[in-house]
């Protein structure tokens, strides 16, 4: 019996770590949306919750649920009203589903070269360690500590790294605030409905719908695709840039006049989840039963609770899972003559943004194209 119980938490402590390993992008976003903008805790983590537990179910394998960070900078510096936000996410879930429904994101996703995907991945990975990086440096002693554990502790097979070092740091972070605890109080509430703002369309779809949508289509699509196919080869057909676009859209079109933030999938988020041990569903449909009971019964307490982890313990998740996006057996296996359009593609990203990575990426492997075209030798 003792066997069988160990061979039982296995897994599931394994998946409880991987759970974790996404919240470098997680807390950040959430907490500023909560606090600088003041959207209501309830009606953004219930979306939260609800999307990772559907996730979960329906594709069975750790695909991560992300806040748009496009959407999610505008709210931190230009401000949103929650009906513009909500604007902003049905707009995007209506495009996504479209785009899904007619399986024209599956022809978009066929004119993305093999080199120009493996540069935006290599870039969104670079940016997600400078993130890493930015956030260490604001708590330095916390944040390089909590990397030295995580860098040794992964190595551990089967040890949830990332749940130990979190709470560690979160540990430290109470005793560094004198022991006062957040209150902590039991208060049952439901999201409410939130009406869109249609004299605020326009500005949403300017200032957020636009600069999202591009994001959308590379990080959380087209390569968050490629790198399941990647990581789970035993599952083909299971992740697929159409199921990704319909689940993103029916999604947000469904959440949004409830309160949630505009929310995707993405490349970055299923490598920090297999990263840090998760194989299955069961990984999102964790967090996300987390998540659904903070939002439930603990809205109030939820953002004190998510700031007791120090930001620099965040930036190490960050940093490690950014380093496993760039650094792929696809970047090492490329041919030499794809390593310019992997690099101008990288670059752009990481320097630019994915939307003119992809657009220089394919100028890049245009170039690259011809000029193999040209030396190929002539026959007679």
């Amino acid at each position: 019996m003792p066997g069988i119980a160990s061979r039982t938490l296995r897994p599931v402590i394994s998946e409880a770590g991987g759970a974790c390993g996404d919240l470098g992008t997680f807390i950040p976003h959430v907490i500023g949306a909560i606090t600088v903008a003041g959207l209501a805790p309830c009606g953004v983590l219930f979306g939260f919750g609800v999307f990772l537990c559907a996730t979960g179910l329906f594709y069975g394998l750790p695909l991560p649920v992300q806040p748009m960070k496009a959407v999610s900078a505008v709210i931190l510096t230009e401000g949103m009203s929650p009906g513009e936000l909500a604007d902003a996410g049905l707009v995007l879930g209506l495009v996504l589903f479209v785009l899904g429904i007619t399986g024209a994101i599956t022809r978009l996703a066929r004119l993305v070269p093999q080199s120009v995907a493996t540069g935006l991945q290599f870039g969104l990975g670079l940016l997600m360690g400078v993130l890493g990086v930015k956030l260490i440096l604001q708590t330095p002693w916390v944040g390089f500590a909590a990397l030295a554990m995580l860098a040794v502790m992964t190595r551990v097979p089967r040890l949830p790294a990332a749940p130990i070092v979190l709470a560690a740091a979160a540990i430290f972070g109470w005793a560094t605030h004198r022991g006062a605890l957040p209150p902590v109080a039991l208060g049952w509430s439901l999201p409410h409905f939130v009406a869109p703002s249609w004299p605020g369309l326009r500005r949403s779809v300017e200032i957020a719908v636009l600069p999202q949508l591009s994001l959308t289509l590379t990080n959380a699509i087209i390569v968050t695709a490629s790198l399941s196919r990647e990581l789970f080869s035993g599952f083909p057909g299971a992740v697929t840039e159409r199921k990704l676009a319909l689940s993103s859209g029916l999604a947000n079109l469904l959440l949004a006049p409830l309160g949630a933030m505009p929310m995707c999938h993405g490349a970055g988020g299923l490598q920090a989840h297999y990263r840090f041990g998760a194989r299955t569903g069961l990984a999102p449909a964790i967090l996300g039963v987390v998540l659904l009971v903070l939002a439930l019964g603990f809205s109030g307490s939820a953002t004190a609770l998510f700031a007791l982890i120090p930001i620099g313990a965040v930036g190490a998740l960050l940093v490690l899972a950014g380093v496993d996006l760039a650094i792929t057996k696809r970047l090492f296996d490329a041919r030499p003559s794809c390593w310019p359009v992997i690099g101008a593609a990288g670059l752009a990203t990481l320097l630019l943004n994915p939307a003119l990575g992809l657009v220089l990426g394919w100028a890049a492997e245009f170039v690259r194209a011809a000029v193999m075209r040209r030396l190929a030798p002539r026959p007679g």
